[in-house]
């Protein structure tokens, strides 16, 4: 990833900082072979962006109906079970059944209370005052979309109240800013921003990402301060899934499972995430459910 110090994209030989920062490469013909040889990043083609869309509604769907089933009293494992039967009957793969080192070994992430991200499904059944993080990712066609939402179970404490709400604050307000020409890093400047204005932090441990054609594609997309100097460019598909904490951002990942990440100080955590399309003039949230 460029950052102000590197050789600008250009091939001048200045650094960026000296050549063409903040400007940004023109969008062109060439814009995919520049985007993938400086930054590794893919540019969509029109094809693959609709089968990207269509992915990233089934995600949206399944999501959408598993929320609605997290209630009191179902445990994460009857989740993941009802998410499998609905990633068969809607022609789908589950990105995470055995994704990684060591395979993640269910459908989906549920993650609750303080635990961050990556929380396994378990027999642990959802209790009042609970927050819970559904995190989807489906394959359709061989193309991905991503996405997650919060659950809150009855009545909650005022801390998980604002996490739950900041962290979707966060993810929208990130989104309004994304058209051509914006540079990456301010999507973190937007989210920073606003965490601390309500007493929060922003875990760094965890990014957004590229997405699509693969899985985990580039660019890393971090929500907190950073230098990440690449100008958004139409046809990029990403997700950003600021994950905002009521205490410490540092996260500690279990040493048994090697996947959940729960807060070091174990206050509670939120996350929500879209994928999302640059366009022309703006962007498109790609992980809406009708």
């Amino acid at each position: 990833m460029i950052s102000r110090n590197d050789p600008c994209w250009c091939g001048s030989g200045k650094k960026y900082k000296k050549c063409h920062y903040p400007q940004t490469p023109p969008f062109t013909n060439d814009l995919a072979k520049i985007y993938l040889k400086q930054f590794g990043i893919l540019i969509k083609t029109p094809h693959q962006i609709e089968k990207i869309r269509k992915a990233s509604k089934t995600a949206a769907t399944i999501l959408k109906l598993l929320c609605e089933k997290a209630q009191k009293g179902i445990t994460t494992l009857q989740l993941d079970q009802y998410s499998r039967k609905l990633h068969k009957e809607m022609n789908a793969i589950p990105a995470p059944l055995n994704y990684g080192h060591p395979p993640f070994p269910k459908t989906i992430c549920t993650s609750i209370n303080e635990v961050i991200c990556h929380g396994i499904p378990e027999e642990r059944p959802l209790l009042e005052g609970d927050i819970i993080n559904i995190d989807v990712t489906s394959i359709v066609d061989g193309y991905y979309g991503d996405c997650s939402k919060m659950v809150m179970i009855g009545k909650v404490s005022e801390d998980k109240k604002r996490v739950v709400e900041t962290s979707y604050e966060c993810l929208m307000e990130s989104i309004a800013i994304c058209k051509p020409n914006v540079m990456l890093y301010e999507i973190g400047d937007v989210i920073e921003t606003i965490a601390k204005k309500h007493h929060c932090s922003v875990v760094d441990q965890f990014v957004g990402h590229g997405i699509g054609v693969g899985f985990h594609e580039p660019p890393q997309v971090a929500h907190h301060y950073n230098d990440l100097a690449i100008p958004l460019a139409p046809g990029m598909t990403f997700t950003i899934e600021p994950m905002i904490n009521a205490g410490v951002k540092e996260a500690v990942i279990d040493p048994k499972d090697q996947w959940t990440a729960r807060t070091k100080d174990l206050k509670p955590s939120a996350q929500w995430e879209h994928t999302i399309l640059i366009t022309d003039n703006g962007h498109e949230i790609l992980t809406l459910a009708d």
